[in-house]
Protein backbone atom coordinates (compact mmCIF):
# COMPACT_ATOMS: atom_id res chain seq x y z
CA UNK A 1 0.00 0.00 0.00
CA UNK A 2 2.39 2.47 -1.36
CA UNK A 3 2.29 5.36 -3.63
CA UNK A 4 -0.80 7.12 -5.24
CA UNK A 5 -1.15 8.47 -8.64
CA UNK A 6 1.51 11.06 -8.56
CA UNK A 7 4.04 8.82 -6.91
CA UNK A 8 3.24 6.23 -9.02
CA UNK A 9 4.26 8.41 -12.00
CA UNK A 10 7.43 9.76 -10.90
CA UNK A 11 8.28 6.27 -9.98
CA UNK A 12 8.16 4.91 -14.05
CA UNK A 13 9.62 7.73 -15.37
CA UNK A 14 12.61 7.48 -13.29
CA UNK A 15 12.26 3.40 -13.46
CA UNK A 16 11.92 2.62 -16.99
CA UNK A 17 15.17 4.81 -18.17
CA UNK A 18 17.35 2.78 -16.14
CA UNK A 19 15.83 -0.18 -17.51
CA UNK A 20 16.29 0.51 -21.00
CA UNK A 21 14.64 -1.71 -23.88
CA UNK A 22 16.18 -5.10 -21.53
CA UNK A 23 14.00 -8.38 -22.37
CA UNK A 24 16.03 -10.73 -21.22
CA UNK A 25 14.41 -10.71 -17.54
CA UNK A 26 11.16 -10.75 -17.20
CA UNK A 27 9.75 -7.82 -15.19
CA UNK A 28 6.41 -7.51 -13.34
CA UNK A 29 5.06 -4.66 -11.46
CA UNK A 30 2.31 -4.99 -9.07
CA UNK A 31 1.26 -1.55 -7.88
CA UNK A 32 -2.07 -1.07 -5.63
CA UNK A 33 -5.38 -1.32 -7.76
CA UNK A 34 -5.77 2.22 -7.94
CA UNK A 35 -2.63 2.79 -9.69
CA UNK A 36 -2.87 -0.34 -11.95
CA UNK A 37 -4.60 1.60 -15.02
CA UNK A 38 -1.52 4.41 -14.82
CA UNK A 39 1.07 1.46 -14.80
CA UNK A 40 -0.38 0.05 -17.56
CA UNK A 41 -0.30 3.22 -19.18
CA UNK A 42 3.15 3.67 -18.38
CA UNK A 43 4.52 0.80 -19.45
CA UNK A 44 3.21 0.37 -22.85
CA UNK A 45 5.26 -0.13 -25.81
CA UNK A 46 8.03 -1.84 -23.00
CA UNK A 47 9.01 -5.28 -21.94
CA UNK A 48 7.59 -4.39 -18.38
CA UNK A 49 3.94 -6.23 -17.39
CA UNK A 50 1.86 -4.91 -15.02
CA UNK A 51 0.46 -7.12 -11.98
CA UNK A 52 -2.44 -7.40 -9.06
CA UNK A 53 -1.69 -7.79 -5.79
CA UNK A 54 -4.47 -9.97 -4.97
CA UNK A 55 -8.23 -10.83 -6.55
CA UNK A 56 -11.10 -12.65 -5.57
CA UNK A 57 -12.44 -16.13 -6.18
CA UNK A 58 -15.27 -15.43 -7.76
CA UNK A 59 -15.76 -13.40 -11.08
CA UNK A 60 -18.50 -11.32 -10.30
CA UNK A 61 -21.36 -10.51 -7.79
CA UNK A 62 -22.59 -9.04 -4.43
CA UNK A 63 -18.55 -9.25 -3.16
CA UNK A 64 -18.40 -5.77 -1.74
CA UNK A 65 -14.84 -4.48 -1.87
CA UNK A 66 -13.19 -7.49 -3.91
CA UNK A 67 -11.87 -7.43 -7.59
CA UNK A 68 -12.30 -9.97 -9.42
CA UNK A 69 -9.64 -11.67 -12.10
CA UNK A 70 -11.64 -11.00 -15.11
CA UNK A 71 -11.81 -7.50 -13.98
CA UNK A 72 -8.08 -7.88 -13.45
CA UNK A 73 -7.61 -9.24 -16.66
CA UNK A 74 -9.52 -6.44 -18.83
CA UNK A 75 -7.55 -3.54 -17.04
CA UNK A 76 -4.20 -4.14 -18.99
CA UNK A 77 -2.57 -7.04 -15.93
CA UNK A 78 -0.90 -10.13 -17.17
CA UNK A 79 0.05 -11.33 -13.34
CA UNK A 80 -1.05 -11.56 -10.24
CA UNK A 81 -0.44 -12.13 -6.42
CA UNK A 82 -1.70 -14.69 -4.65
CA UNK A 83 -1.48 -16.04 -1.05
CA UNK A 84 1.17 -13.22 0.07
CA UNK A 85 2.42 -13.46 3.88
CA UNK A 86 0.62 -10.56 4.55
CA UNK A 87 -2.91 -11.41 3.48
CA UNK A 88 -2.37 -14.87 5.13
CA UNK A 89 -1.09 -12.76 8.44
CA UNK A 90 -4.15 -9.68 8.24
CA UNK A 91 -6.64 -11.15 6.16
CA UNK A 92 -6.99 -14.70 7.06
CA UNK A 93 -6.33 -15.95 3.94
CA UNK A 94 -5.75 -19.52 3.67
CA UNK A 95 -4.08 -22.62 1.66
CA UNK A 96 -7.34 -23.48 0.58
CA UNK A 97 -8.74 -20.43 0.08
CA UNK A 98 -4.97 -19.97 -1.98
CA UNK A 99 -5.62 -22.59 -3.94
CA UNK A 100 -9.32 -21.37 -4.83
CA UNK A 101 -7.55 -17.57 -6.20
CA UNK A 102 -4.92 -19.66 -7.91
CA UNK A 103 -7.53 -21.95 -9.89
CA UNK A 104 -9.06 -17.93 -10.48
CA UNK A 105 -6.43 -16.24 -11.49
CA UNK A 106 -5.89 -19.24 -14.14
CA UNK A 107 -9.59 -18.93 -15.23
CA UNK A 108 -9.05 -15.72 -16.16
CA UNK A 109 -5.38 -15.63 -18.10
CA UNK A 110 -3.46 -14.12 -15.64
CA UNK A 111 -0.33 -16.10 -14.55
CA UNK A 112 -0.55 -16.65 -10.49
CA UNK A 113 2.39 -15.67 -8.53
CA UNK A 114 1.89 -17.62 -5.67
CA UNK A 115 3.09 -17.30 -2.19
CA UNK A 116 4.52 -19.58 0.53
CA UNK A 117 6.57 -19.36 3.44
CA UNK A 118 7.08 -19.98 7.41
CA UNK A 119 7.01 -17.73 9.90
CA UNK A 120 9.98 -19.31 11.96
CA UNK A 121 13.06 -20.62 10.30
CA UNK A 122 12.46 -23.81 12.70
CA UNK A 123 9.14 -24.81 10.81
CA UNK A 124 10.21 -24.52 7.50
CA UNK A 125 9.67 -28.33 6.38
CA UNK A 126 6.30 -28.80 8.25
CA UNK A 127 5.13 -25.30 6.86
CA UNK A 128 6.53 -25.23 3.35
CA UNK A 129 5.09 -29.26 2.83
CA UNK A 130 1.41 -28.11 4.16
CA UNK A 131 0.99 -24.93 2.09
CA UNK A 132 2.22 -26.88 -1.51
CA UNK A 133 -0.33 -29.74 -0.78
CA UNK A 134 -2.99 -27.97 0.60
CA UNK A 135 -2.81 -24.96 -1.16
CA UNK A 136 -0.96 -25.89 -4.72
CA UNK A 137 -1.17 -29.92 -5.19
CA UNK A 138 -5.00 -29.45 -6.07
CA UNK A 139 -3.75 -27.90 -9.29
CA UNK A 140 -3.89 -30.02 -12.54
CA UNK A 141 -0.63 -30.69 -14.21
CA UNK A 142 -1.65 -27.95 -17.01
CA UNK A 143 -2.54 -25.82 -14.06
CA UNK A 144 0.94 -26.07 -12.58
CA UNK A 145 2.47 -25.44 -15.33
CA UNK A 146 1.20 -21.86 -15.63
CA UNK A 147 2.19 -20.71 -12.38
CA UNK A 148 4.72 -18.98 -10.46
CA UNK A 149 6.02 -19.49 -6.65
CA UNK A 150 7.08 -17.35 -4.38
CA UNK A 151 8.83 -18.07 -1.58
CA UNK A 152 8.43 -15.61 1.40
CA UNK A 153 10.58 -16.66 4.60
CA UNK A 154 8.87 -14.22 6.50
CA UNK A 155 11.39 -14.52 9.71
CA UNK A 156 13.73 -12.57 7.29
CA UNK A 157 11.61 -10.15 6.28
CA UNK A 158 12.90 -6.67 7.53
CA UNK A 159 15.21 -5.96 10.41
CA UNK A 160 14.04 -9.20 11.88
CA UNK A 161 16.65 -11.53 10.35
CA UNK A 162 18.45 -12.50 7.18
CA UNK A 163 18.30 -15.81 5.01
CA UNK A 164 21.99 -16.78 3.60
CA UNK A 165 22.01 -17.78 -0.12
CA UNK A 166 22.15 -21.37 1.29
CA UNK A 167 19.31 -21.61 3.14
CA UNK A 168 17.43 -19.24 0.56
CA UNK A 169 18.12 -22.36 -1.79
CA UNK A 170 17.44 -25.40 0.24
CA UNK A 171 14.07 -23.84 1.01
CA UNK A 172 13.40 -23.87 -2.72
CA UNK A 173 15.18 -27.34 -3.20
CA UNK A 174 12.66 -28.32 -0.76
CA UNK A 175 9.52 -26.52 -2.86
CA UNK A 176 11.08 -28.01 -6.11
CA UNK A 177 11.11 -31.91 -4.14
CA UNK A 178 7.23 -30.93 -3.42
CA UNK A 179 6.46 -30.51 -6.91
CA UNK A 180 8.37 -33.62 -8.04
CA UNK A 181 6.73 -35.62 -5.65
CA UNK A 182 3.13 -34.26 -7.33
CA UNK A 183 4.02 -33.48 -10.82
CA UNK A 184 6.96 -35.68 -11.88
CA UNK A 185 10.90 -34.25 -12.69
CA UNK A 186 10.03 -32.01 -15.98
CA UNK A 187 7.32 -29.54 -14.31
CA UNK A 188 9.59 -29.60 -11.09
CA UNK A 189 12.84 -28.30 -13.24
CA UNK A 190 10.19 -26.26 -15.06
CA UNK A 191 8.95 -24.36 -12.79
CA UNK A 192 10.36 -20.92 -11.69
CA UNK A 193 10.43 -20.19 -7.57
CA UNK A 194 11.68 -16.63 -6.74
CA UNK A 195 12.89 -15.87 -3.54
CA UNK A 196 11.03 -12.83 -1.13
CA UNK A 197 13.10 -11.91 2.12
CA UNK A 198 14.54 -9.06 2.06
CA UNK A 199 16.10 -8.93 -1.54
CA UNK A 200 18.41 -5.95 -2.31
CA UNK A 201 21.30 -5.01 -4.62
CA UNK A 202 24.05 -5.58 -2.39
CA UNK A 203 23.08 -9.37 -1.43
CA UNK A 204 21.41 -10.63 -4.79
CA UNK A 205 24.05 -11.65 -6.80
CA UNK A 206 25.03 -13.77 -3.17
CA UNK A 207 21.21 -15.33 -3.73
CA UNK A 208 20.99 -15.46 -7.74
CA UNK A 209 24.18 -18.01 -7.47
CA UNK A 210 22.29 -20.39 -5.75
CA UNK A 211 21.32 -22.59 -9.15
CA UNK A 212 17.87 -23.16 -7.51
CA UNK A 213 16.56 -19.42 -7.01
CA UNK A 214 15.55 -18.76 -10.42
CA UNK A 215 14.32 -14.80 -9.92
CA UNK A 216 12.84 -12.34 -7.01
CA UNK A 217 10.31 -11.20 -5.35
CA UNK A 218 10.99 -8.00 -4.40
CA UNK A 219 9.71 -5.75 -1.53
CA UNK A 220 10.82 -2.86 -0.18
CA UNK A 221 13.43 -2.18 -2.30
CA UNK A 222 11.32 -1.95 -5.20
CA UNK A 223 9.97 1.20 -4.08
CA UNK A 224 13.10 3.12 -4.69
CA UNK A 225 13.15 3.09 -9.16
CA UNK A 226 17.07 2.90 -8.47
CA UNK A 227 17.32 -0.12 -6.05
CA UNK A 228 14.43 -2.06 -8.30
CA UNK A 229 16.14 -1.41 -11.25
CA UNK A 230 19.63 -2.36 -10.56
CA UNK A 231 17.73 -5.81 -9.37
CA UNK A 232 16.31 -6.14 -12.90
CA UNK A 233 19.71 -5.34 -14.47
CA UNK A 234 21.08 -7.55 -12.68
CA UNK A 235 18.88 -10.11 -13.37
CA UNK A 236 19.22 -9.56 -17.23
CA UNK A 237 23.67 -9.47 -16.53
CA UNK A 238 23.32 -13.13 -15.47
CA UNK A 239 21.43 -14.21 -18.17
CA UNK A 240 23.24 -12.84 -20.75
CA UNK A 241 26.63 -14.39 -18.83
CA UNK A 242 24.07 -17.98 -18.63
CA UNK A 243 23.59 -17.64 -22.84
CA UNK A 244 27.04 -16.97 -23.44
CA UNK A 245 27.98 -20.41 -20.95
CA UNK A 246 25.64 -22.75 -22.66
CA UNK A 247 26.60 -20.73 -25.98
CA UNK A 248 30.34 -22.22 -25.17
CA UNK A 249 29.78 -25.29 -24.48
CA UNK A 250 27.52 -25.72 -27.53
Amino acid sequence: MHKNLVGATSFFKSFLPLVGSSKLCETVICPPFLDVGNAVSATRGTSIRIGAQNLFWENDGAFTGEVSGPMIKASGCSHVIVGHSERRRYFGETDETVLKKTIAALDAGLTPIVCIGERQEKNVEMVLTKQFRCGIAGLSDKQFAAIVIGYEPIWAIGARGTATPEVAADAHRRIRTQARERFGTDAANNVRILYGGSVKPDNASGLLAQSEIDGFLVGGASLDPVSFAALVNLLSSSQVMAQSVAEKAF
